[in-house]
């Protein structure tokens, strides 16, 4: 896609963004370069993908004020600024369903090759070294600790390999897994855990993972 018309798009969605986070800015930028590696690899339509990728969690803030989910109003303010700009009308239908499909929790099934490379990529961001440093940091911005991540790495992060649907995807998968369960396992070893924050460790306030 043009640099200028990414460009615009980027430069918007950073003004979404008023401060950093487990779902920040820099987690968009991070999912929009897994879905530019994923994509080529697997042949997508990037005037699709990456404005998705870029807008996919630009709804994060209006959700945590206002409690709609963000995938519905992330993918009505895609759909009503790219045709602001007069972004090609043929995709846009495309780009909201991506967006609107790639949330983890909701089970909404991602029924085009895009919207499957977003979904992948999303949940990639939440395996590995990543993965980790996200599920401390939200664990933290909730007020939990350390039991709190190691419930919610047992709870969601190390089933996301099982759920990703592409190729290129499942090669990054593999490895991240694999670093993901190494940690989960020295960790619960030397803070005296049971798998998942069991009975041996109590969480300092939430008790379940947040829907992510």
């Amino acid at each position: 896609m043009p640099n200028t018309e990414i460009e615009t798009i980027l430069a918007y969605v950073e003004a979404s963004f008023r401060q950093s986070g487990a779902h920040g800015l820099d987690h968009v930028l991070r999912v929009t370069r897994l879905c530019e590696e994923i994509g080529r690899a697997e042949g997508a339509d990037m005037r699709i993908l990456i404005p998705a990728a870029l807008f996919h969690d630009i709804a994060r803030p209006i959700e945590e004020e206002t409690g709609v989910p963000h995938e519905e109003e992330g993918a009505r303010i895609a759909e009503e600024y790219l045709g602001s700009i007069g972004y090609d009308a043929g995709r846009i239908p495309a780009i909201v369903h991506a967006i609107r499909t790639h949330r983890y929790s909701t089970g909404a099934n991602p029924e085009t090759l895009e919207a499957r490379i977003l979904s992948d990529a999303d949940k990639l961001d939440a395996m590995g070294a990543v993965g980790i440093a996200r599920a401390f940091l939200q664990a933290g911005e909730r007020g939990g600790g350390i039991e709190d991540a190691d419930r919610h790495i047992h709870e969601k992060l190390l089933n996301l390999r099982g759920l990703i649907s592409t190729g290129a995807a499942a090669a990054i998968a593999d490895r991240r897994h694999a670093l993901l369960q190494g940690f989960a396992d020295a960790l619960e070893e030397e803070a005296g855990l049971t798998s998942g924050a069991g009975p041996r460790a109590r969480s300092s306030r939430n008790t379940s993972s947040p829907r992510t």
